[in-house]
């Protein structure tokens, strides 16, 4: 084979190369502008959004506000064929009486696995 046959080769193959970059980039450009007008029409078909005046207020008596109890805890059933589901469990407790914090005895370990002696 002679440089000449070489030279063709080679140009022919830079030229493929150029023509199949040129194709995938239109292809993914294409996508992208297909995608885009697909999500406006999806857009399109949404509800309208809610306009200033019918937008949620807050209550005349002010914003609502957190509030601490101590609660009792509640016993869970055993259950005797099937699980128990969450909507047959009672919901909350009732108010504890004794309103003070649980504090941590003096002595005591700090937090589960810190190596301290526990509650004693």
């Amino acid at each position: 084979m002679s440089t000449a046959t070489f030279v063709v080769a080679a140009t022919g193959s830079d030229v493929l190369n150029v023509i199949a970059a040129f194709v995938g980039g239109a292809f993914i450009a294409g996508a992208l502008i297909w995608a885009v007008q697909f999500g406006m029409r999806v857009q399109d078909r949404e509800l309208v959004r809610p306009r200033p005046d019918e937008q949620p207020r807050l209550p005349s008596t002010g914003a609502i506000r957190e509030i601490r109890e101590m609660r009792e805890p509640n016993v869970v059933p055993l259950a005797e064929r099937e699980r128990l589901m969450p909507y047959q469990l009672q919901h909350g407790g009732k108010r504890n009486k004794d309103q003070q914090r649980k504090r941590w005895l003096p002595g005591s370990s700090g937090s589960f696995g810190s190596g301290g002696l526990g509650h004693l």
